[in-house]
């Protein structure tokens, strides 16, 4: 089968490799429809690495995906040949601390696709994965909304962690794939007023045209007096989506007293800094978010049902053979892109 693999900074190959093979009987083989590239794949593939999580070459990425399965071992239970699902990139043992007390995502055996030292990714054009790991997609739902299960899940999950979200005003700093997410799930779940800040023009069209209720950019407006103009009071829950300390910084300074701070971006930096007068006489929460624990199933069934319309969030395709192409595209914010998918054998 082919693949693509990183064999170093920014540099890709498409290669032959064996297939796959049904090893565990709890196994499925897929035929992988669509890939989504993530922020995550990208730090990766210009950096190398996430912190602690480094690459060892030669090393496929990609955790974003859809397919149909092809295979499936024989104790199989729920699914069988031909099913389409959507792909949780997550691993887990099911058996340790964390995955009793219903932290499967920071399982302490976890293996993650396309995570260095714990699987190989889904950028090719078949995988073995754990039943667990698949969800049935509905007959309304597309290939495309399977891959955008992943990053909506985490959305999902950032907002359900704020608490009641329902009837709140919220700020999301940063509407990249990550931040659509939040915000999509967040007025699913019935969010108030909804402000948006992001550097990239095209994206804060995306944000006006989903119903934001104001855009600003942090390199052309004062982000903090405009929404401190409009909030007096200050927002109940802000949203760092972008891995950058200036945006925790403008998040502290527009927080009500009591309210909550959500760092779900990946920095490139290795401390946050945090203002302690203002944060410790409000008694604001800062809350981090790692990826997700049990929401791609309700993201589905949000898409079902209509609540959640992803219309707007997959702006750029390519053929699995100009996987570098798109991964250069992304890194450098080309053409407005939001979400870039790699068509892989649909």
């Amino acid at each position: 089968m082919k693949a693509v693999v990183l064999t170093g900074i920014k540099k890709m190959e498409l290669r032959n490799v064996p297939d796959p093979v049904i090893k565990n009987p709890v196994d499925v083989k897929i035929k992988m429809s669509v890939a989504g590239i993530c922020g995550s794949d990208i730090h990766y593939y210009t950096w190398g690495n996430i912190g602690s999580q480094v690459v060892k070459y030669p090393f496929t990425v990609g955790h974003e995906g859809s397919g149909v399965i092809v295979e499936t071992g024989p104790a199989v239970k729920h699914l069988k040949p031909g099913d389409k699902v959507a792909i949780d990139p997550a691993m887990p043992c099911f058996e340790c601390d964390q995955c009793l007390s219903g932290r499967s995502h920071t399982c302490r055996k976890l293996k993650f696709l396309g995570c260095p030292e714990q699987a190989e990714g889904l950028l090719s054009e078949y995988i073995v994965i754990p039943e667990t790991s698949c969800i049935k997609l509905p007959d309304n739902l597309t290939l495309d909304q399977g891959a955008l299960s992943e990053p909506l899940s985490i959305g999902l999950y950032s907002v359900r962690k704020s608490g009641d979200i329902k009837g709140k005003n919220i700020g999301i700093l940063g509407f990249g794939p990550i931040g659509m997410s939040v915000f999509l799930t967040a007025r699913a779940e019935g969010a108030k007023a909804v402000y948006v800040t992001d550097k990239l023009p095209d994206r804060l069209a995306v944000a006006a045209r989903e119903g934001a209720t104001w855009t600003g950019n942090p390199l052309k407006d004062d982000v903090v007096s405009e929404i401190n103009k409009r909030e007096p009071l200050g927002l109940d829950v802000v949203f760092e989506c972008c891995g950058q300390q200036e945006a925790v910084d403008q998040a502290v300074e527009i927080m009500k007293p009591g309210g909550k701070i959500i760092v779900v971006g990946i920095p490139d930096l290795e401390n946050w800094l945090i203002k302690v007068d203002r944060t410790r006489r409000y008694e604001n929460t800062i809350l981090f978010i790692r990826r997700q624990v049990d929401s791609v199933e309700p993201v589905v069934e949000m898409m079902k049902s209509g609540r959640i319309n992803t219309i707007n969030m997959v702006t750029h395709r390519f053929p699995l053979e100009k996987t570098g192409e798109a991964f250069d595209f992304v890194a450098d914010y080309r053409d407005g892109v939001m979400k870039a998918v790699i068509d892989i054998g649909q």
